[in-house]
């Protein structure tokens, strides 16, 4: 009996538009009225999660930024954080201009960006069917290192950083990692994801990694969780698609990858089931 099951949202629960459907949102909500914990494991910031949460029917506790931070929603506030230090977040930032590539910086509450490329286009894509309440906040600024520099009350969650070009992309990952204390995720497939522009559907497709501080990882995240509700590790199912839920999926009691995943993720999974556009969570808890 599986009593937490950790899921990661894009490319998992989220379909391709960025939505969960019907069918995955009534197999959550069954799940969780039979006691089970739903606990949402994501790389995006906590205002986001949370109103995917709320979408659930889910208030009891979320993973944000990889692992950066634990929420408890019903006291409203953070119980677990590895935050990455402002003087880091600004190497991380003085490397990516000096070398022209797209990066975003999230924290607690947004996505800060120079402009709306990648990731974050997909994000503005997505709030354009939200209501106010529920839209990812982009913060769009001209100078981002002054910006954060002067930043106040406003945790650093990650950075994600990307590019359409798999030399330019690489050739900066490698300046990255030479930065001391902070985690560079190793991603080596494209991203891709589906907007609607008009009647047209457009595909973004681009490299990209994510940099947390030191040790930050959903697992790491998920087994202090696990610990304080008094669940063991083999009660743990985890659902994922890509390499920031290979951890997870490799040391729960249950690791499932989505059938779009990375192959070198399905490998490592106990079960591989439907693809994000075809209720592969859904499937996955119907095995609990």
């Amino acid at each position: 009996m599986y009593k937490l099951i950790a899921i990661d949202l894009d490319g998992t629960l989220l379909n391709s538009y960025g939505q969960i459907s019907e069918k995955n949102k009534e197999t959550l909500q069954k799940a969780q009225e039979s006691g089970i914990e739903i606990v949402l494991a994501s790389g995006r910031s906590s205002s986001s999660v949370k109103n995917f949460a709320n979408d659930i029917g889910n208030n009891h506790y979320i993973i944000c930024g990889n692992g950066s931070l634990i929420y408890d929603l019903q006291k409203e506030e953070i119980i677990y954080d590895k935050f990455i230090e402002k003087k880091k977040a600004l190497q991380i930032i003085e490397i990516c201009e000096a070398n022209s590539i797209y990066y975003n910086v999230y924290t607690e509450n947004m996505v800060i960006a120079k402009n709306l490329n990648n990731n974050v286009l997909f994000y503005h894509q997505e709030n354009a069917n939200k209501p106010e309440s529920k839209k990812t906040k982009i913060n769009l600024v001209d100078n981002i290192y002054d910006y954060v520099q002067n930043l106040e009350n406003e945790n650093i969650l990650k950075f994600t950083i990307s590019d359409q070009s798999s030399i330019i992309f690489n050739s900066i990952i490698k300046r990255l990692r030479e930065i001391k204390k902070i985690d560079v995720l190793d991603v080596a497939h494209m991203s891709r994801k589906i907007i609607k522009s008009g009647t047209e559907e457009v595909s973004l497709e681009y490299y990209y990694t994510e940099i947390t501080s030191e040790n930050v990882d959903k697992w790491n995240a998920i087994v202090w969780l696990a610990e304080k509700l008094g669940i063991r590790q083999e009660e743990i199912m985890a659902i994922g698609d890509n390499r920031n839920d290979k951890m997870m999926i490799e040391n729960a009691g249950m690791g499932v990858a989505m059938g779009n995943s990375a192959p070198y993720i399905q490998e490592i999974a106990d079960k591989v089931v439907a693809n994000n556009n075809e209720d592969g969570v859904a499937e996955a808890i119907s095995m609990v």
